[in-house]
Protein backbone atom coordinates (compact mmCIF):
# COMPACT_ATOMS: atom_id res chain seq x y z
CA UNK A 1 0.00 0.00 0.00
CA UNK A 2 1.00 3.25 -1.27
CA UNK A 3 0.51 6.07 2.03
CA UNK A 4 1.38 9.60 1.08
CA UNK A 5 0.76 12.34 3.52
CA UNK A 6 0.17 15.41 2.31
CA UNK A 7 1.00 18.46 4.39
CA UNK A 8 1.33 22.07 3.41
CA UNK A 9 2.66 25.71 5.34
CA UNK A 10 -0.33 27.78 4.76
CA UNK A 11 -4.41 27.34 4.30
CA UNK A 12 -5.20 27.83 0.91
CA UNK A 13 -2.45 25.99 -0.71
CA UNK A 14 -4.42 23.94 -3.58
CA UNK A 15 -4.00 20.61 -1.74
CA UNK A 16 -7.61 19.50 -2.98
CA UNK A 17 -6.65 20.42 -6.28
CA UNK A 18 -3.79 18.40 -6.21
CA UNK A 19 -5.39 15.83 -4.80
CA UNK A 20 -7.74 15.75 -7.37
CA UNK A 21 -4.96 15.86 -10.20
CA UNK A 22 -2.78 13.58 -9.20
CA UNK A 23 -5.89 10.78 -8.50
CA UNK A 24 -6.49 10.92 -12.06
CA UNK A 25 -3.36 11.38 -13.82
CA UNK A 26 -2.06 8.52 -11.29
CA UNK A 27 -5.24 6.32 -13.12
CA UNK A 28 -4.88 4.07 -9.82
CA UNK A 29 -7.26 2.73 -7.09
CA UNK A 30 -6.98 5.93 -4.86
CA UNK A 31 -8.45 5.74 -1.31
CA UNK A 32 -8.31 9.07 1.18
CA UNK A 33 -8.82 9.97 4.58
CA UNK A 34 -8.38 13.58 6.28
CA UNK A 35 -7.64 12.36 9.95
CA UNK A 36 -8.43 15.85 12.10
CA UNK A 37 -11.22 17.50 9.85
CA UNK A 38 -10.89 21.80 9.69
CA UNK A 39 -13.99 22.17 7.12
CA UNK A 40 -17.09 21.05 9.68
CA UNK A 41 -20.03 20.67 7.39
CA UNK A 42 -23.29 19.50 8.55
CA UNK A 43 -25.45 17.35 5.86
CA UNK A 44 -28.42 14.38 6.28
CA UNK A 45 -27.99 14.98 10.09
CA UNK A 46 -24.13 13.98 10.00
CA UNK A 47 -21.13 16.04 11.01
CA UNK A 48 -18.18 15.26 7.96
CA UNK A 49 -15.07 17.39 6.34
CA UNK A 50 -16.05 19.40 3.04
CA UNK A 51 -12.85 17.90 1.66
CA UNK A 52 -13.80 14.04 2.55
CA UNK A 53 -17.49 14.53 1.23
CA UNK A 54 -16.00 16.01 -2.09
CA UNK A 55 -13.25 13.62 -2.80
CA UNK A 56 -15.98 10.93 -1.93
CA UNK A 57 -17.81 11.50 -4.83
CA UNK A 58 -14.61 12.95 -7.13
CA UNK A 59 -12.63 9.39 -6.47
CA UNK A 60 -15.95 7.38 -6.56
CA UNK A 61 -15.27 6.22 -2.91
CA UNK A 62 -18.45 3.50 -1.34
CA UNK A 63 -17.04 4.88 2.16
CA UNK A 64 -18.99 7.31 4.44
CA UNK A 65 -17.08 10.50 4.65
CA UNK A 66 -17.82 11.10 7.99
CA UNK A 67 -15.42 7.72 8.62
CA UNK A 68 -12.88 9.04 6.93
CA UNK A 69 -11.69 11.44 10.03
CA UNK A 70 -11.07 10.84 13.59
CA UNK A 71 -12.01 14.17 14.90
CA UNK A 72 -12.68 18.15 14.92
CA UNK A 73 -12.16 19.01 18.00
CA UNK A 74 -9.30 19.66 19.81
CA UNK A 75 -10.89 19.44 23.52
CA UNK A 76 -12.83 16.14 22.44
CA UNK A 77 -10.22 14.55 21.13
CA UNK A 78 -7.89 15.14 24.37
CA UNK A 79 -10.57 13.68 25.96
CA UNK A 80 -11.28 10.90 23.69
CA UNK A 81 -7.77 10.11 22.74
CA UNK A 82 -4.42 9.74 24.24
CA UNK A 83 -1.39 8.99 22.09
CA UNK A 84 -1.03 5.62 21.77
CA UNK A 85 -4.78 5.35 21.15
CA UNK A 86 -4.77 8.28 18.20
CA UNK A 87 -2.04 5.93 16.36
CA UNK A 88 -4.03 3.07 16.81
CA UNK A 89 -7.09 4.41 15.65
CA UNK A 90 -5.18 5.90 12.74
CA UNK A 91 -3.96 2.74 11.63
CA UNK A 92 -7.67 1.39 12.25
CA UNK A 93 -9.10 4.01 9.51
CA UNK A 94 -6.13 4.22 7.24
CA UNK A 95 -6.53 -0.27 7.16
CA UNK A 96 -10.29 -0.04 6.75
CA UNK A 97 -10.40 2.66 4.19
CA UNK A 98 -7.42 1.84 1.99
CA UNK A 99 -8.77 -2.22 1.87
CA UNK A 100 -8.14 -3.19 -1.95
CA UNK A 101 -6.98 -0.47 -3.03
CA UNK A 102 -3.76 1.23 -4.49
CA UNK A 103 -2.83 4.04 -3.25
CA UNK A 104 -4.33 6.20 0.20
CA UNK A 105 -4.10 9.60 0.18
CA UNK A 106 -4.27 11.46 3.85
CA UNK A 107 -4.69 15.12 3.98
CA UNK A 108 -3.49 17.00 6.58
CA UNK A 109 -5.12 20.31 8.36
CA UNK A 110 -4.55 24.06 7.29
CA UNK A 111 -0.69 23.72 8.31
CA UNK A 112 2.24 22.48 9.84
CA UNK A 113 0.99 22.67 13.17
CA UNK A 114 -2.91 22.57 13.25
CA UNK A 115 -3.75 19.07 15.28
CA UNK A 116 0.06 18.75 16.98
CA UNK A 117 -1.74 18.70 20.46
CA UNK A 118 -3.74 15.98 20.01
CA UNK A 119 -0.92 13.62 17.71
CA UNK A 120 -2.93 14.18 14.06
CA UNK A 121 -0.61 16.90 12.91
CA UNK A 122 0.86 15.93 9.40
CA UNK A 123 4.56 14.91 10.51
CA UNK A 124 2.95 12.62 13.47
CA UNK A 125 0.59 11.23 11.05
CA UNK A 126 3.48 10.00 8.55
CA UNK A 127 5.13 8.79 11.16
CA UNK A 128 1.92 6.67 12.91
CA UNK A 129 1.31 5.44 9.85
CA UNK A 130 4.87 4.53 8.32
CA UNK A 131 3.52 6.91 5.24
CA UNK A 132 5.25 9.20 2.85
CA UNK A 133 5.18 12.85 3.44
CA UNK A 134 4.75 15.76 0.53
CA UNK A 135 4.99 19.67 1.82
CA UNK A 136 2.50 21.45 -0.40
CA UNK A 137 3.61 25.04 -0.78
CA UNK A 138 1.70 28.00 -2.53
CA UNK A 139 1.77 31.81 -3.10
CA UNK A 140 4.10 34.28 -3.86
CA UNK A 141 8.04 33.95 -4.60
CA UNK A 142 9.07 34.96 -1.29
CA UNK A 143 6.86 32.86 0.70
CA UNK A 144 7.03 29.95 -0.92
CA UNK A 145 10.70 30.57 -0.50
CA UNK A 146 10.32 31.00 3.38
CA UNK A 147 8.05 28.17 3.99
CA UNK A 148 10.41 25.73 2.45
CA UNK A 149 13.15 27.28 4.13
CA UNK A 150 11.32 27.59 7.39
CA UNK A 151 10.66 23.68 6.88
CA UNK A 152 14.00 22.39 6.22
CA UNK A 153 15.55 24.11 9.20
CA UNK A 154 13.08 23.39 11.83
CA UNK A 155 11.55 20.61 10.50
CA UNK A 156 12.61 16.98 11.62
CA UNK A 157 12.00 14.50 8.79
CA UNK A 158 15.32 12.03 9.60
CA UNK A 159 12.98 9.39 10.41
CA UNK A 160 10.11 9.52 7.91
CA UNK A 161 10.31 9.23 3.95
CA UNK A 162 9.91 12.91 3.32
CA UNK A 163 10.05 12.62 -0.76
CA UNK A 164 10.11 16.36 -1.55
CA UNK A 165 7.66 19.68 -2.23
CA UNK A 166 5.22 20.34 -4.95
CA UNK A 167 4.86 24.04 -5.10
CA UNK A 168 1.66 25.76 -6.21
CA UNK A 169 0.31 28.96 -7.55
CA UNK A 170 3.56 30.16 -9.24
CA UNK A 171 2.65 33.23 -11.38
CA UNK A 172 5.56 33.31 -13.51
CA UNK A 173 6.70 29.91 -13.82
CA UNK A 174 10.15 30.50 -16.12
CA UNK A 175 11.11 33.06 -13.83
CA UNK A 176 10.58 31.13 -10.59
CA UNK A 177 12.67 28.00 -11.94
CA UNK A 178 15.51 30.14 -13.42
CA UNK A 179 15.52 31.82 -9.63
CA UNK A 180 14.83 29.44 -7.35
CA UNK A 181 14.98 26.04 -8.57
CA UNK A 182 18.29 25.42 -8.05
CA UNK A 183 18.67 27.19 -4.64
CA UNK A 184 15.89 24.75 -3.33
CA UNK A 185 17.77 21.64 -4.56
CA UNK A 186 20.67 22.63 -2.59
CA UNK A 187 18.73 22.97 0.91
CA UNK A 188 18.19 19.02 0.51
CA UNK A 189 14.58 19.26 -1.01
CA UNK A 190 13.56 17.70 -4.17
CA UNK A 191 11.19 19.14 -6.15
CA UNK A 192 8.09 17.09 -7.34
CA UNK A 193 6.37 19.57 -9.09
CA UNK A 194 6.33 22.86 -10.18
CA UNK A 195 2.44 24.44 -11.26
CA UNK A 196 1.83 27.61 -12.49
CA UNK A 197 -1.07 29.35 -11.10
CA UNK A 198 -4.33 29.19 -12.66
CA UNK A 199 -7.26 32.04 -12.33
CA UNK A 200 -9.70 29.09 -13.81
CA UNK A 201 -9.02 27.83 -10.49
CA UNK A 202 -9.85 30.83 -8.06
CA UNK A 203 -13.54 31.69 -9.48
CA UNK A 204 -16.53 30.29 -7.45
CA UNK A 205 -19.66 29.05 -9.31
CA UNK A 206 -22.86 30.65 -8.48
CA UNK A 207 -24.24 27.15 -7.24
CA UNK A 208 -20.62 27.24 -4.44
CA UNK A 209 -21.87 30.80 -3.70
CA UNK A 210 -25.50 29.61 -2.66
CA UNK A 211 -24.13 27.25 -0.26
CA UNK A 212 -21.87 29.21 0.90
CA UNK A 213 -23.60 32.04 1.72
CA UNK A 214 -27.02 30.22 2.65
CA UNK A 215 -29.14 32.04 0.28
CA UNK A 216 -32.30 31.06 -1.14
CA UNK A 217 -32.60 30.81 -4.87
CA UNK A 218 -35.37 32.11 -5.83
CA UNK A 219 -35.11 32.65 -9.63
CA UNK A 220 -32.76 31.32 -12.57
CA UNK A 221 -32.07 27.99 -11.05
CA UNK A 222 -30.71 26.58 -14.52
CA UNK A 223 -27.96 29.01 -14.25
CA UNK A 224 -26.25 27.91 -11.13
CA UNK A 225 -23.43 26.89 -12.93
CA UNK A 226 -22.12 29.72 -14.56
CA UNK A 227 -18.90 30.93 -13.12
CA UNK A 228 -18.00 34.55 -11.28
CA UNK A 229 -15.06 36.43 -12.42
CA UNK A 230 -15.65 39.68 -11.02
CA UNK A 231 -18.07 40.87 -7.97
CA UNK A 232 -19.59 44.37 -8.32
CA UNK A 233 -20.96 45.75 -5.13
CA UNK A 234 -24.27 48.23 -6.79
CA UNK A 235 -24.38 50.59 -3.77
CA UNK A 236 -24.29 53.92 -6.39
CA UNK A 237 -26.60 55.26 -8.76
CA UNK A 238 -26.94 53.21 -12.06
CA UNK A 239 -25.26 55.92 -13.85
CA UNK A 240 -22.11 55.97 -11.86
CA UNK A 241 -22.55 52.26 -12.39
CA UNK A 242 -22.92 51.74 -15.72
CA UNK A 243 -20.24 54.26 -16.44
CA UNK A 244 -17.64 51.85 -14.65
CA UNK A 245 -15.96 49.57 -16.32
CA UNK A 246 -16.34 46.80 -14.56
CA UNK A 247 -20.25 46.46 -14.84
CA UNK A 248 -19.59 45.64 -18.48
CA UNK A 249 -17.13 43.21 -17.41
CA UNK A 250 -17.33 39.01 -18.51
CA UNK A 251 -18.77 36.95 -15.46
CA UNK A 252 -19.88 39.44 -13.45
CA UNK A 253 -21.99 39.04 -9.70
CA UNK A 254 -24.06 42.00 -9.06
CA UNK A 255 -24.55 42.21 -5.10
CA UNK A 256 -26.97 44.61 -4.09
CA UNK A 257 -30.29 45.62 -2.46
CA UNK A 258 -33.15 43.89 -3.70
CA UNK A 259 -35.17 47.37 -3.66
CA UNK A 260 -32.39 48.76 -6.35
CA UNK A 261 -34.70 47.84 -9.67
CA UNK A 262 -32.97 50.03 -11.86
CA UNK A 263 -29.31 48.40 -11.37
CA UNK A 264 -30.66 44.78 -11.88
CA UNK A 265 -32.86 45.39 -14.60
CA UNK A 266 -29.06 47.28 -16.07
CA UNK A 267 -26.90 44.13 -14.99
CA UNK A 268 -29.97 41.58 -16.49
CA UNK A 269 -29.23 43.21 -19.97
CA UNK A 270 -25.24 42.95 -19.25
CA UNK A 271 -22.73 40.35 -18.73
CA UNK A 272 -24.21 38.91 -15.47
CA UNK A 273 -23.74 35.74 -14.07
CA UNK A 274 -25.81 35.66 -10.83
CA UNK A 275 -26.78 38.53 -8.69
CA UNK A 276 -27.19 38.57 -5.12
CA UNK A 277 -29.91 40.56 -3.35
CA UNK A 278 -29.36 41.55 0.23
CA UNK A 279 -31.23 42.31 3.23
CA UNK A 280 -33.62 40.14 2.67
CA UNK A 281 -35.40 42.27 0.06
CA UNK A 282 -37.43 40.70 -3.00
CA UNK A 283 -37.55 42.99 -6.32
CA UNK A 284 -40.78 42.87 -8.43
CA UNK A 285 -42.25 39.91 -9.84
CA UNK A 286 -41.45 41.37 -13.80
CA UNK A 287 -37.55 40.95 -12.61
CA UNK A 288 -37.73 37.66 -10.97
CA UNK A 289 -39.43 36.52 -14.38
CA UNK A 290 -36.64 38.40 -16.52
CA UNK A 291 -34.30 36.22 -14.67
CA UNK A 292 -35.68 32.97 -14.96
CA UNK A 293 -36.13 33.62 -18.79
CA UNK A 294 -32.07 34.42 -18.81
CA UNK A 295 -31.42 31.89 -16.28
CA UNK A 296 -29.25 34.63 -14.39
CA UNK A 297 -29.66 33.18 -10.69
CA UNK A 298 -31.21 35.42 -7.76
CA UNK A 299 -29.72 34.35 -4.40
CA UNK A 300 -31.73 35.96 -1.48
CA UNK A 301 -29.40 36.89 1.96
CA UNK A 302 -30.18 38.74 4.68
CA UNK A 303 -27.15 40.38 5.06
CA UNK A 304 -26.14 43.69 3.88
CA UNK A 305 -24.33 44.17 0.81
CA UNK A 306 -20.82 44.95 2.17
CA UNK A 307 -21.08 42.36 4.41
CA UNK A 308 -21.96 40.01 1.66
CA UNK A 309 -18.50 41.15 -0.21
CA UNK A 310 -16.88 40.99 2.52
CA UNK A 311 -17.74 36.80 2.92
CA UNK A 312 -16.84 36.37 -0.77
CA UNK A 313 -13.51 38.01 -0.45
CA UNK A 314 -12.47 35.61 2.41
CA UNK A 315 -13.74 32.83 0.58
CA UNK A 316 -11.91 29.71 -0.72
CA UNK A 317 -12.65 28.60 -4.26
CA UNK A 318 -13.06 25.09 -3.83
CA UNK A 319 -13.42 22.45 -6.13
CA UNK A 320 -17.11 21.07 -6.54
CA UNK A 321 -17.84 17.63 -7.60
CA UNK A 322 -20.45 19.05 -10.65
CA UNK A 323 -17.09 21.41 -12.03
CA UNK A 324 -15.99 19.02 -15.16
CA UNK A 325 -13.67 21.96 -16.10
CA UNK A 326 -12.14 22.37 -12.98
CA UNK A 327 -11.54 19.11 -12.29
CA UNK A 328 -10.05 18.34 -15.87
CA UNK A 329 -7.83 21.88 -15.22
CA UNK A 330 -6.28 20.28 -12.06
CA UNK A 331 -5.58 16.73 -14.23
CA UNK A 332 -3.43 18.44 -16.64
CA UNK A 333 -2.17 21.17 -14.64
CA UNK A 334 -0.64 17.79 -12.35
CA UNK A 335 0.50 15.48 -15.75
CA UNK A 336 1.91 18.16 -17.27
CA UNK A 337 4.01 19.76 -13.97
CA UNK A 338 4.49 16.67 -11.06
CA UNK A 339 6.70 13.89 -11.15
CA UNK A 340 3.86 11.67 -10.69
CA UNK A 341 5.96 8.23 -10.84
CA UNK A 342 8.30 9.55 -8.17
CA UNK A 343 5.08 9.18 -5.93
Amino acid sequence: MNKIVFACTRRSAGKTTIFTGLAKAMGKEVAYMKPFGDRLIYRKKRLWDYDAALLTNLFGLEENPEDMTIGFEHAKLRYVYDEARIKEKLQEVAKSIAKNREVLFIEGGKDLAYGVSVYLDPITVAKSLDAKLVLIVGGNDDVIIDDITLFKKYVDTSDINFLGVIINKIHDLDDFKSTYADKIEKMGVPILGMIPYAADLTYFSMDYLSEALFAKVIAGEAGLNKVVKNVFLGAMSVNEALRNPLFNKEGKLLITSGDRSDIIISALETNTVGIILTNNILPPSNIISKAAEKNIPLLLVSSNAYQVAGQIDKMEALLTKDNKEKIALAEKLVKDNVKVSAL
